[in-house]
C-alpha cells in the first residue's frame, strides 16, 4: 500500500492566518499555560478593586471639602476640614501604594510568564519524537525571532495593557453607578460617549494588526539573515567575498524599519484619536454640569464629585488603547508560542514497545521521505545486517541524513516503514532506543561544560576505551595541545577547539560508546588520510564483533572498506 505524504505542518511556524485571526482581550491560553499569569491577574483584580475604592473616597472627600469651603463659611478652617483632609491624605496614600504594589510585582509576574511560556514551547519543539530535525530546521529563524525578541514583547501586554482591561472591567461599571448616584445627567452623558473609544481602538487595531506582523516577519528575515551571515563569515572570509551579503543585509534591515515606522505612525495617531475623544467627553460633562450650577440646577457637592470622577471614568479605556499598541508584538508572538505548544498536544501518544538491537537487523520497506525539494530518499528497500559495516552512498540531497533519522525515529517516513528485528521503528520507545545507539550526526552537538564533560555526553567511558578511542580518532593529540587537557571549558557549540578537533572529539565520543547500533554521518570529514584509515579499521572490527555499523560517507576510502554498499539515489543494495 502506498501512502500519500501527510504534510506535516512544522510546528515552529504557525500559518500568518492563524496569527490575524480575532481573539478575546486576555488569551484563556495565558492562564493555562503560565502558572504566574493565572496569580498575576488575581493581583490584578485585587489592586483595580483597591483602587476604585480609593478613586471614590478621594473624590468624595474633595467634593466635602470644596463644597463647605465656598458655602459655609464657618468651616473654612484647618480644624474643621481635619478629618476630610486625613481620609484623603489615606485615601491618596493607599492608591499610590497599590499602583506601586502592583507595577512592581507586575515586572516580576511578566519575566517569570515569558519563561514559563518559553520553556514550554522550547519542550514541545525539542522533544524529537514529536518534531522532526527538518521541520526544526525549516521553521527555526522564525522560532528563534519568536522566543527571543518577540516573546520579550509580550511584557508589555502584561505589565501595561492587561491592568488597563481590569481597570477597565471593575472600575468604570463602579465609578458610572456612583456618578449616576451624584448626578444622572452626567452618568448618561458618560454612558453615550464612552463606546467611542473602544470602537475607534478596534478601528485602529484592525490596521495595526497586520502592521504589527509584518514586522515579525521583518524582524525574523533579518535575523535569519545575520546568524547565516555570522555563521558563514570564516568561509566568506577565506573565499574574499566577505562584503557579498552587506547589499542583502542593507535590504533586510530597510524593510525592519519601514514596518516598524509604520506600526509607530499608526500608534501615535490613535493615541491623538484617544486623547481627543476622552478630553471632548470630559469637556460635554463639564459644560453640562456648569450650565447647570449656573441656572441653579444642581448642588454643588454633586457637580464636583461628577466633574472629579469624569476623567477617571475614561482614565482605564485611555490606558488601554494606550497600550494596545505597545503590546500587539507580544500577544502576536505569544499566539505563535500557544500554537507550537498546542500543536505538540495534538500529537499522538508515545510507543511503548521495546526491541533489543544487538544482532537485530534493520529492514527498510519502501522508505520515502517528501521534502521542500522533492522525494529524498524515495521507494528505498533495503537490509541493514547486524555484524556487518554498511555505507550509505549517493549525492548531496538524495536522503542518506534522513535515512538516519528515520532509524532513530527522528524523521517519519511519508511512505513505507523501518523494523529493527520484527518491530516498526514507529511503535518503539525512542528513549529505550536511542540507549542502544551511539550517533555522530553531521554537525557534532558540543554543549558547555569541559572536554571531559562533553565526551560522556553518551555515558559514562570506562579508561582503556576512552583512551584507545582518542587514538584511533587522533583526539589524544589535541588533548595534548589543549593547555587544561581534559579539564579545559569549551563554549557554546564547541567554542575553543577548530573544526577538526571538534570532529574528532564527537568521533571519539561514538567509538568509546559500547551500544550495539552505531550511526555515523560523515565521521571522517576534516580527518587527514592516516586518521582515516585508522577509524575505517576501528569501525570494521566493532562490526566484526557483533555490531552493527552504519556509516554515511562520500569519499572512497571509507567506501571502500564497507561490507554492504547501499546507494540511496539508485535504491540499489549490493
Amino acid at each position: 500500500m502506498t501512502v500519500k505524504p501527510a504534510g506535516r505542518r512544522s510546528v515552529a511556524v504557525p500559518a500568518k492566518e492563524t496569527l490575524q485571526r480575532s481573539g478575546p482581550p486576555i488569551d484563556p491560553r495565558l492562564l493555562r499555560y503560565s502558572r504566574t499569569s493565572r496569580r498575576y491577574l488575581a493581583l490584578t483584580v485585587v489592586m483595580a478593586v483597591v483602587q476604585v475604592g480609593a478613586v471614590i473616597v478621594t473624590a468624595t472627600m474633595v467634593a466635602s471639602i470644596l463644597s463647605e469651603l465656598i458655602v459655609s463659611p464657618a468651616l473654612r478652617s484647618l480644624d474643621a476640614q481635619a478629618w476630610h483632609l486625613a481620609v484623603l491624605a489615606a485615601a491618596i496614600g493607599v492608591r499610590v501604594a497599590a499602583v506601586y504594589l502592583h507595577d512592581r510585582y507586575a515586572h516580576r509576574a511578566s519575566s517569570r510568564v515569558i519563561a514559563e511560556l518559553r520553556n514550554a514551547a522550547l519542550i514541545a519543539v525539542s522533544d524529537p519524537a514529536r518534531t522532526s530535525p527538518r521541520e526544526l530546521l525549516r521553521g527555526r529563524d522564525r522560532l528563534a525571532t519568536t522566543l527571543t525578541r518577540g516573546l520579550e514583547a509580550v511584557g508589555p501586554y502584561l505589565t501595561g495593557y492587561v491592568p488597563a482591561l481590569v481597570l477597565s472591567v471593575v472600575v468604570i461599571p463602579v465609578l458610572v453607578v456612583v456618578m449616576a448616584w451624584a448626578d444622572l445627567t452626567s452618568a448618561v452623558i458618560v454612558v453615550i460617549t464612552l463606546p467611542l473609544i473602544p470602537v475607534f481602538m478596534i478601528l485602529i487595531g484592525l490596521m495595526t494588526r497586520e502592521r504589527t506582523t509584518d514586522r515579525l516577519d521583518a524582524m525574523s528575515r533579518l535575523s535569519s539573515q545575520l546568524l547565516d551571515l555570522i555563521a558563514g563569515i570564516p568561509t566568506l572570509r577565506a573565499l574574499g567575498r566577505e562584503r557579498d551579503p552587506a547589499a542583502r543585509v542593507r535590504e533586510l534591515g530597510q524593510a525592519h524599519r519601514k514596518s516598524t515606522m509604520a506600526a509607530l505612525r499608526v500608534a501615535f495617531l490613535s493615541g491623538a484619536v484617544l486623547e481627543f475623544l476622552a478630553t471632548l467627553s470630559v469637556a460635554l460633562v463639564a459644560v453640562s454640569i456648569g450650565l447647570r450650577l449656573v441656572f441653579g440646577e444642581m448642588g454643588l457637592y454633586g457637580a464636583v464629585l461628577a466633574l472629579i470622577l469624569a476623567p477617571e471614568v475614561y482614565l482605564p479605556l485611555r490606558s488601554a488603547g494606550a497600550q494596545f499598541h505597545n503590546s500587539e508584538a507580544g500577544v502576536a508572538s505569544a499566539r505563535e508560542v500557544f500554537a507550537i505548544i498546542e500543536d505538540e498536544r495534538t500529537r499522538t501518544a508515545p510507543a511503548t514497545r521495546s526491541v533489543a538491537v544487538a544482532g537485530a537487523s534493520i529492514a527498510v520497506v519502501g522508505l520515502g521521505v517528501h521534502g521542500r525539494d522533492g522525494w529524498a530518499p524515495h521507494d528505498l528497500t533495503a537490509t541493514i545486517a547486524a555484524g556487518r559495516m554498511t555505507v550509505l552512498t549517493g549525492p548531496n540531497g538524495s536522503g542518506k541524513s534522513t535515512l538516519l533519522a528515520a532509524i532513530l525515529g527522528l524523521q517519519t517516513p511519508d511512505e513505507g516503514s523501518i523494523l529493527i528485528g520484527s518491530v516498526p521503528v514507529a511503535e518503539l520507545d525512542r528513549q529505550a532506543l536511542w540507549e542502544q545507539v551511539a550517533w555522530l550526526p553531521q554537525h557534532p552537538v558540543l554543549v558547555p561544560g569541559t572536554v571531559a564533560q562533553n565526551f560522556e555526553l553518551l555515558g559514562p567511558v570506562g579508561d582503556t576505551e576512552r583512551e584507545k578511542a582518542c587514538r584511533v580518532s587522533g583526539f589524544d593529540k589535541v588533548l595534548e595541545d589543549l593547555g587544561e587537557g581534559w579539564h579545559t571549558l569549551l563554549g557554546s557549540g564547541g567554542v575553543g577547539l577548530s573544526a577538526g578537533q571538534r570532529q574528532r572529539l564527537a568521533l571519539a565520543r561514538v567509538l568509546s560508546s559500547p551500544a550495539p547500533l552505531l550511526l555515523l554521518d560523515e565521521p571522517t570529514t576534516h580527518l587527514d588520510p592516516a586518521s582515516e584509515t585508522a577509524v575505517a579499521r576501528a569501525l570494521q572490527a566493532r562490526a566484526r564483533s557483533g555490531d552493527t555499523v552504519v556509516v554515511v560517507a562520500h569519499r572512497p576510502a571509507m567506501i571502500s572498506v564497507g561490507d554492504d554498499i547501499i546507494d540511496i539515489a539508485g535504491a540499489r543494495h549490493e
